[in-house]
């Protein structure tokens, strides 16, 4: 029989292994500096802001990348003494500036474009729908490519976003060039720039706040606290619990700890292993750890009439 000890910690986790995605970023990176050299010589010959922009967006899109790159492999660094989870958070934080450089973009396409709807250029069609239907064609590859694999995280899902972006500025270049050859219309240009900088800035927008909320350590999105709490009070053995916490380490590793007051009546390291249990399989979070404590002695109170008084 093992010996009682109520103070033990259960520890119950399942870290899995996770697939590399070195090479579809690299790849991604590479076709996307194609692309942003594209962007640049069609902007630069047909005066075209929505090609440019595009360029601009690709040039920060290409650095996000090369520090995604950077972040997935600090991100595979083994568990130190000074980093005992490891650097899994680098590629939360490389997703964060990601969405910061999006927004960045977003903001000077509108400055440009409005310079541009008051003394519209004049833009030569059919060389920018030729360069704009070619940056199509390498931005659908870079996303083929990086929605590839059976796994992904945030960091693959990041720059899968701007290369998804990068492919809507495409299109809307090709609709700006097709304004322009079907009714000459120049101020298509900078208009269609304007709608592509709004669907860059809502994407970042939206980035920036999953990121965050992993960064200060927010409860896991999709779980219920209240939910979590029940399962954890209606354990066997459990008479109380405090010191709850859930957070995210990265994606798709989240992490729950708990002090629970055993009843008395059950031994502390299986009342342990059954909230384990029932947190992953109600929760789906494997790493918990359980902190056992002893029953709470009751407060017994002298009763008043034996209380000594005090002679003056």
């Amino acid at each position: 029989m093992r010996d009682y000890n109520p103070l033990r910690v259960a520890h119950a986790h399942s870290h899995g292994s996770e697939t590399s995605a070195e090479g579809r970023i690299t790849i991604a990176l590479g076709l996307t500096l194609a692309g942003m050299l594209a962007s640049v010589v069609g902007g630069a010959l047909s005066h075209s802001l929505a090609l440019l922009s595009d360029a601009g967006h690709m040039l920060a899109d290409a650095g996000a990348l090369a520090l995604a790159l950077m972040a997935q492999r600090v991100a595979s660094r083994p568990r130190t003494d000074l980093r005992t989870y490891g650097s899994r958070r680098a590629g939360t934080l490389a997703a964060f500036v990601n969405a910061i450089l999006l927004g960045v973009a977003s903001v000077w396409v509108v400055i440009e474009a409005a310079e541009r709807w008051q003394k519209p250029p004049e833009i030569h069609g059919r060389f920018m729908l030729a360069v704009a239907v070619l940056g199509l064609a390498i931005n659908l590859v870079a996303a083929w490519v990086l929605s590839r694999g059976l796994t992904h995280n945030e960091n693959t899902r990041a720059a899968l976003a701007h290369v998804v972006s990068d492919a809507a500025g495409s299109i809307a270049a090709i609709v700006a060039a097709l304004l322009v050859l079907a009714w000459g219309w120049q101020r298509a240009d900078p208009l269609l720039s304007v709608v592509l900088a709004v669907m860059i800035f809502w994407s970042a927008w939206k980035l920036v706040t999953q990121t965050l909320d992993v960064l200060m350590e927010g409860t896991p999105r999709g779980l219920d606290s209240g939910a979590l709490e029940r399962t954890i009070r209606e354990t066997p053995g459990v008479s109380g619990f405090h010191d709850l916490h859930a957070w995210t380490i990265s994606e798709g590793f989240d992490v729950v700890t708990v002090h629970v007051v055993l009843d008395g009546k059950s031994h502390g390291t299986e009342v342990s292993e059954e909230v384990c249990r029932r947190v992953r399989d109600a929760h789906g979070i494997s790493h918990v750890t359980v902190q056992a404590e002893p029953p709470r002695p009751s407060v017994h109170f002298q009763p008043l009439s034996t209380i000594t008084r005090r002679q003056d």
